[in-house]
């Protein structure tokens, strides 16, 4: 349990690193973003004066079975002038051992209480019921890994994916020399601080989530790629896997997530004043959400042009 708390965290904002400034003149704005949006990734651009932001919306693992072609989202991003991608929190040795040493604060319930001290008879019914299928017990463990645990294990929506946007954007980035912008990293230190207070039923809504798109099966995993690959956004964000995943720790953190929304916010309207093209893939439930970054964006007076979110 631990080590998936320690996985899952790093994958939720990638190492931060930069390079220096690509050297070539780049091609025309409008050919870079054409070739971009032929990857079949959904994408929305603003176009100011001086350049264009080019957002590709990203979901975690992409299956294999959805059709995109992310070359061309590598080939598009070698003629950018810069990309902003996201960044893994900032892990020092000391938060590995304390959370080594007090990993049963993260993973148990507190006091020795159960699931059914907190949970409705209806909730823990349905809790019980996939216990009984995946021969699992929650009954002590906290509602986030337990949520965690369905998800990545049971449900499996991990297992048979193609690499995430942000994987093919760093990498084409490193290759062609492209400056690489990032949100400001979490110390790893606030990141366990900010879970460690957080009270167990703050996380039955993940639990929920997590157990409503386990009972509903693999057909969600696939049924949300396909969505995402026909621009239908109101379709992936209702979808129960997306809901899950954007339920739980740290977006569902009031703090914590809004302070990442705000990041994203500030740095894609800096870039929207900078000259050029800037490519910047960012989660799409970031994006699309309810006074998500899409719709901050538009209340600075930015024009935001792309597919419907809402």
């Amino acid at each position: 349990m631990k080590t998936v708390l320690l996985s899952l965290a790093a994958s939720l904002l990638m190492p931060a690193a930069s390079a220096p400034a690509h050297a070539q003149v780049p091609p025309p704005e409008n050919e870079i973003v054409v070739s971009a949006k032929r990857s079949g990734a959904p994408m929305w651009t603003i176009d100011t004066p001086t350049g264009t932001v080019l957002l590709v919306g990203e979901i975690r693992a992409v299956p294999k079975s959805t059709p995109w072609e992310p070359e061309r989202l590598r080939d598009a991003t070698g003629e950018a002038r810069r990309v902003i991608l996201r960044a893994a929190p900032k892990f020092s040795p000391g938060d590995v051992l304390r959370l080594i040493f007090r990993g049963g604060s993260f993973t148990k319930l507190p006091d020795k209480k159960v699931a059914a001290s907190y949970l409705t008879v209806e909730q823990r019914a349905r809790l019980a019921a996939l216990e009984t299928r995946y021969k699992a017990d929650y009954d002590r463990a906290s509602f986030l890994m337990s949520a965690f645990d369905l998800l990545a294990r049971r449900l499996d929506f991990d297992d048979a994916t193609t690499d995430d946007a942000t994987d093919i954007v760093q990498k084409a980035a490193a290759r062609a020399d492209i400056a690489i912008v990032r949100p400001e990293r979490f110390r790893g230190e606030d990141l366990l601080d900010n879970l460690a207070a957080a009270a167990p039923a703050s996380h039955i809504g993940c639990l929920e989530a997590a157990m409503t798109a386990t009972e509903a099966g693999p057909a969600v995993i696939e049924a949300r790629g396909n969505a995402w690959r026909r621009f239908d956004i109101p379709a992936v964000m209702a979808n129960p896997l997306e809901i899950a995943l954007n339920t739980c720790w740290p977006w569902a953190d009031e703090d914590l997530g809004g302070e990442i929304r705000d990041q994203w916010t500030r740095l894609i309207a800096e870039a929207a004043a900078s000259e050029g093209v800037t490519l910047a893939v960012v989660p799409l439930g970031v994006l699309a959400e309810k006074q998500g970054v899409l719709d901050q964006l538009e209340a600075r007076g930015l024009a935001v042009a792309g597919p419907r979110w809402r």
